[in-house]
C-alpha cells in the first residue's frame, strides 16, 4: 500500500476512504498483472482481492486499462491540478516545469516504484501502450486548456500554447526515458522482481533533476544546427 501524502490526510473521511479504496485497486492490479500478466488478470480478479463490487470499481476506474495505469494517471492528474492551481508569472515554459517538479514531489515515496513496474508492463502489453499515448493526448489538451484561460488566449488563434503543450510533454518523455534506461535493482534477483521491486536510480529525486535537464535544454534545442 502507498504512503499518505498531507493532502490526502486533510481530505474528509469519505473521500479518505474513496481513496483508500482506488488505491487498493490499483495496488492489486499492478501486483495481479506482474505475477499472472494482463490479459490473464480479469476485473472480477481484481475486485476480488480487494473486495468491492465490480461497480465500485467503475466508479473508481473508467477500464481495465486505466487501473493498470493508475500511476501515471495520478501524475498527470497531479500535474494539471498544479497548473490550475497556480498563478501564472513569468515565461510560460518556466510554469509548466516548475509545476511538473512539484507534481512528481507530492505523488509520495512509493510512486516511483509503482510507475516504475508501470512502464515496465505498458512497454510488454501493447493495449497499454495505447492507452498511455491516448491518455498523454488527452493530458496536453488539459494543460493547454488551463493556459488559455490563465492568459485569456485561443490556441485556435496562438499555436504557441499548444506548442508549449507539446514541448512539456515531450520534456517529460525524454526524462522519463533516460531515469528509467538508468535504473538499478534495489534487491536480489528474485521473485520480488516480478512484483515490481524496480527503482530509478536516486528515486524521484532524480527523475526531477532530468526533468529539469530536459526543460532547460528545449531553448538551445531550438537553435542547434547543421556543420
Amino acid at each position: 500500500m502507498t504512503g499518505s501524502t498531507s493532502a490526502e490526510r486533510a481530505l474528509p473521511l469519505r473521500e479518505r476512504k474513496k481513496l483508500r479504496t482506488r488505491t487498493a485497486l490499483a495496488d492489486a492490479a499492478l501486483r495481479l498483472f506482474l505475477e499472472r500478466g494482463y490479459q490473464e488478470t480479469t476485473v472480477d480478479d481484481l475486485v476480488d482481492a480487494v473486495e468491492v463490487s465490480r461497480r465500485t470499481f467503475f466508479r473508481m476506474y473508467e477500464s481495465k486499462e486505466d487501473v493498470a495505469l493508475a500511476a501515471e494517471l495520478e501524475l498527470w492528474d497531479a500535474y494539471v491540478a498544479e497548473v490550475a492551481g497556480r498563478d501564472l508569472h513569468g515565461p510560460v515554459l518556466d510554469f509548466l516545469r516548475e509545476t511538473l517538479v512539484a507534481a512528481i514531489a507530492g505523488l509520495g515515496d512509493d510512486w516511483d516504484r509503482r510507475f516504475l513496474a508501470t512502464r515496465g508492463l505498458v512497454a510488454r502489453t501493447p493495449v497499454l501502450w495505447d492507452r498511455s499515448l491516448l491518455r498523454s493526448i488527452t493530458v496536453q489538451t488539459r494543460l493547454v486548456t488551463e493556459l488559455e484561460t490563465k492568459l485569456g488566449i485561443d490556441s485556435r488563434d496562438d499555436v504557441r500554447l499548444r506548442l508549449l503543450g507539446e514541448l512539456s510533454l515531450a520534456a517529460w518523455r525524454c526524462a522519463a526515458k533516460n531515469w528509467i534506461s538508468g535504473r538499478g535493482y534495489d534487491g536480489p534477483p528474485g521473485r520480488r522482481e516480478k512484483l515490481g521491486r524496480w527503482k530509478g536510480p536516486g528515486g524521484s529525486a532524480e527523475l526531477i533533476r532530468r526533468v529539469e535537464d530536459a526543460f532547460h535544454a528545449i531553448p538551445g534545442s531550438l537553435t542547434l544546427t547543421g556543420p
